[in-house]
């Protein structure tokens, strides 16, 4: 594979956290990544939490589902799912959708300069299976229904302005959403086996109560050259979305997607990829496949959310698998930087870093239970690296 130079995290934005103040520094690239020893070392015995983590690093639970967020009276609600942080004033805010199928929705949590917990609150309610989103650079929180036909939600952080319905976003099997301030699109997952992936060209940057959804059109292979094309009926109805453009690439199973300087990735959990788009050329490859990992055994599976950090390093939650959060890093190594043990039955979503990049915010959604009553919210603290 030729390798070439990019950046990959976080993009200068008013959210710092999901486009970040710090533009990522360049890293040679070849895919796809390959087994190899973590920048941040081995992990060690697990801490009072469970969590086995490198030298330096920590964690604190910041809610329990069904539970009250400690320093608040708001209730946090059961089976967390995707998240993002947001930039407020010298705090932050973290958000969390809710992947129930009765209620779902998202909630939130504001903390202080010091990482403080100082309320949390709802911010979307009465909608269903709200799995991953994503975060736009205007601050708000898209939050997608993982049903049949579902919506995009787009949310205030703040919980002060009332969420309202995306319609012309499509109506599918919603996964995740990625925004790109340079083409000025959404770029949005398809949880199906015969999935697809979107871009939303909205009408007007900043606005998404119109526009055109579009499907990326490629072929059968791992790689090559992609272009887009519209999608007739969004509503997915009679047909849906995934079946009416003629030449449609077919995902099996989109999960997490994450935007940074002209890329963007999307993993699929059917088939354990990671998927790479280089939207300066219009080609697509893959940065991770567990079955092309040719020295040793491959460390991450069972693919599902993913953000990425300042330093270019991908940060990819398991569903299931060992209960591993694993970087993949700009020099295509692969390697756990953390393992939830004791809870099997769960599935790791929801990672998002704060906007200094020192903390890391993720969910077990089903905890130690196995049930989406006993999730558990957890921060990671540590010197996480600024530069690869």
């Amino acid at each position: 594979m030729e390798r070439r130079n990019f950046l990959r995290g976080a993009v200068i934005g008013t959210s710092a956290a999901v486009f970040g103040g710090t533009l990522m520094h360049g890293a040679a690239y070849a895919a796809p990544a390959q087994n190899g020893t973590s920048p941040y070392g081995g992990l060690l015995a697990a801490d009072a939490n469970g969590i086995m983590l490198p030298s330096g690093f920590t964690s604190r639970v910041i809610a329990r589902s069904s539970q009250t967020v400690p320093g608040t009276s708001y209730t946090w609600h059961g089976a967390p799912d995707g998240g993002a942080c947001f930039a407020d004033g010298t705090g932050w805010i973290y958000v969390s959708n809710s992947e129930l199928g009765t209620g779902g929705g998202a909630s939130a949590v504001k903390f202080n300069s010091s990482g403080s917990v100082t309320g949390a609150y709802r911010i979307l309610s009465n909608t269903r299976n709200n799995c991953a989103g994503g975060a736009t650079p205007w601050n708000t929180w898209l939050s997608c229904e993982e049903v049949s036909r579902g919506y995009v939600y787009e949310t205030d952080p703040w919980g002060a302005k009332a969420a309202v319905r995306r319609a012309a976003m499509g109506q599918f099997k919603h996964e995740a959403a990625a925004a790109d301030p340079v083409r000025k699109v959404i770029y949005l997952t398809e949880d199906e086996s015969d999935g697809c992936f979107y871009r939303f060209v909205p009408a007007t940057w900043g606005n998404l109560s119109s526009g055109t959804l579009q499907v990326l059109v490629a072929g059968t292979g791992t790689s090559g050259s992609f272009t887009w094309a519209n999608v007739p009926d969004p509503d997915g109805s009679p047909t849906y979305t995934r079946d009416q453009v003629s030449g449609a690439k077919i995902f099996n199973g989109g999960e997490g997607c994450h935007y940074a300087t002209d890329t963007v990735w999307f993993t699929t959990k059917g088939d354990n990829r990671v998927w790479q788009l280089n939207l300066t050329n219009n080609t697509y490859e893959l940065a991770y496949d567990d079955s092309l990992v040719t020295n040793g055994s491959a460390p991450l599976t069972g693919v599902d959310n993913v953000t990425g950090s300042s330093s270019g390093d991908l940060f990819v939650a398991e569903d299931g698998g060992n209960m591993e959060i694993c970087i993949i890093t700009p020099a295509d190594v692969v390697a756990p930087f953390l393992r939830i043990t004791g809870q099997s039955g769960s599935e790791i979503t929801g990672p998002a870093f704060s906007p200094d990049g020192r903390r890391l915010y993720f969910s077990s959604q089903r905890g130690t239970s196995g049930s989406s009553s006993g999730g558990i919210t957890y921060e990671v603290t540590g010197p996480f690296r600024t530069s690869a």
